[in-house]
Formats: structure tokens, C-alpha cells, sequence
């Protein structure tokens, strides 16, 4: 890992739709660009991401996607519409950011809900990507949704009883993350209290693979449970606002564009079928399968490793 050093310059981008991006930048201003994509969705830019990229040959870029971290306005007021907050809005508010800063191509990294983004950005922008680094592969099918918001009860019984049951009954057999996310844009705040908190215990469940907790956690914070399960229950409840196999069928775009596939062997949110199938219909990825490592990145454990080291490789 490299030093965290502090960006040299940030600023807020008008996107349009009443929109502010924020973004920041960190290394040598004269060094090759590249771009974090941070998941969730929801979470915002994490600092943390910068210890990856050798401060001296890379000029990185962090960005908060549209209502998240610093970006404005915010989705955890309950009041932002989340009308204008979709996939194709994301993309295009990354294709703004690489025009306003002025890279011909760029570096691309990010896990989960990132790697979605990342690969949907590429699909539609193949000229203005160099390669791409993701952990934790995703690319948000109707199924990839249903298996994590309903299939992983096989695996968590207890914990989906109690999920399922913070829906009103008639809406327990369909749908669930378009039922918490009617439950999160209540008038009520009690009713958005206690969904933000129901969502959250699930959500922390399965990428820990069981542990739902919130001390030392951001799910502790209600302000970010509530960011964080409006907005994946508003892209879950609406299939990611993509075609179901929409990733999958345009993944030929992105022939000669290098790429790392990093991928935990344990990862209950995020089956390994994923990951396999996008490489052997993506020829110029390597696919890096880690068997201690499940869905998250922790400080020094084997997927921040292979982060590291995917990313040392393009330089």
C-alpha cells in the first residue's frame, strides 16, 4: 500500500439536473489518470481507495456519485427525488468529469455496485478506458438482485424471516427492495426509521457472511443507513434501470481493454458465477479467484492484496 496522501485539488461539478458531483484529486497531477468508482450504491468515495495507486505515477480521482458523500443534493434527506438518479445518469456524470478534467482515457476501479457502473460506463465509453480493476464482481441481473435480496434465506434463515416481515404482508411474495424502497420514501419517519434498520441488518448479513452487528460499522451512523438503503433498494427495486442482460450482451465492447477480475471464493452476496461468467465472455480479463476472501475489502486481507497488485501491474 502507498501513502494516503491528501488530494491537491477538489471541486464540485454542475451535472446538470440540479445536480453537484464532487471530486477530488490525489497524486501527481501529471500522472496517468485513473478513477474510482465506489459502491454501494450509495456509500460515497472512500478515502481508503488512495493507498492503492502509487501517489508518484498516478493521478487519481475520487468522485461521489449523484446525492452521495459530498455531492449534492443529498438522497439521505428524505425529501431529494431520486427521479433523476439512475444508471445512465451515473454514466453520464462520469463522462462529464473525465471531459471537465481533461483526460483522453482513464483507469477504472471498483467492486460491487462499482463494477457494475464501471462496466456499463465501459461498454458505452470503450475509447476512454485503459483497463479496468474490479473486486467483488457484479453486473446487477434481475437474478443477481433476487438471489441476494431472497435466495441467500437458504444460507440466513433467521436473519430473512426478519427481513421479509418488515414488509407489509402483502407484499412479502414479490418484490422486496421495491417494497423497503416504498417503506423508505414514507412521509412517516418512523416508517423510514425502522425500514432503514430492517434493510441494514440484512444487507450487513450477507456481505459479512453472517455477522449484523453495527457497532464499528457505518451502518451505526442513521443517517448513512438511510442513504445507503434508499438507494440500493431504489437501483435493486428497479433492476439497476438496465435491460436484464444488458452487461452480459455487450460485454464484446470491450475487446482490447486489459482487465483484472478479483473475486472471493466465500462471497454469499456475490456468487463466483458472476465473476466467471463476465470473464470467459470478456477475453482480455484475468480472472483472480481468492478462496479465503469473501465480499468485502478489509485493510490487509487478501482482496486489498490483489487490488494492490492488479493496479501495480498498469503502471
Amino acid at each position: 500500500m502507498y501513502p494516503q496522501v491528501e488530494p491537491y485539488a477538489q471541486g464540485m461539478l454542475d451535472v446538470g439536473d440540479g445536480q453537484l458531483v464532487h471530486w477530488e484529486a490525489s497524486g501527481n497531477p501529471d500522472g496517468k489518470p485513473a478513477c474510482v468508482f465506489h459502491g454501494g450504491p450509495g456509500s460515497g468515495a472512500n478515502p481508503h481507495s488512495r493507498e492503492y495507486f502509487d501517489p508518484d505515477h498516478w493521478n487519481l480521482i475520487l468522485w461521489d456519485q449523484r446525492g452521495c458523500g459530498k455531492s449534492t443534493p443529498p438522497i439521505a434527506d428524505p425529501s431529494t427525488s431520486m427521479e433523476l438518479n439512475t444508471t445512465q445518469h451515473l454514466i453520464d456524470d462520469a463522462e462529464k468529469l473525465r471531459d471537465h478534467l481533461g483526460f483522453d482515457k482513464w483507469l477504472l476501479e471498483g467492486g460491487s455496485w462499482g463494477s457494475t457502473l464501471i462496466l456499463a460506463y465501459a461498454i458505452q465509453h470503450p475509447d476512454r478506458v485503459t483497463e479496468i480493476v474490479i473486486p467483488a464482481v457484479t453486473t446487477s441481473r434481475p437474478e443477481e438482485h433476487a438471489w441476494i435480496t431472497r435466495g441467500l434465506g437458504l444460507f440466513f434463515p433467521d436473519y430473512f424471516d426478519a427481513f421479509r416481515d418488515g414488509v407489509p404482508e402483502e407484499d412479502r411474495d414479490g418484490n422486496l427492495a421495491a417494497a423497503y424502497n416504498r417503506l423508505l420514501n414514507s412521509p412517516d419517519p418512523a416508517v423510514r426509521e425502522k425500514a432503514a434498520w430492517d434493510w441494514s441488518k440484512w444487507d450487513l448479513s450477507t456481505i459479512t457472511g453472517g455477522d449484523n452487528s453495527f457497532e464499528g460499522t457505518r451502518y451505526a451512523d442513521p443517517t448513512m443507513r438511510y442513504q445507503l438503503s434508499r438507494a440500493v433498494s431504489h437501483y435493486w427495486g428497479n433492476e439497476a434501470f438496465i435491460e436484464p442482460n444488458y452487461i452480459f450482451d455487450n460485454l464484446d465492447r470491450l475487446k482490447g481493454i486489459p482487465g483484472v477480475l478479483i473475486h472471493g471464493r466465500n462471497d454469499f452476496g456475490g456468487p463466483l458465477y458472476t465473476a466467471w461468467e463476465v470473464a470467459k465472455r470478456w477475453p482480455d480479463a484475468e480472472l483472480v479467484i481468492l478462496n479465503d476472501a469473501g465480499h468485502l475489502v478489509m485493510e490487509g486481507n487478501s482482496m486489498d492484496k490483489a487490488i494492490a497488485a492488479a493496479i501495480h501491474k498498469f503502471r
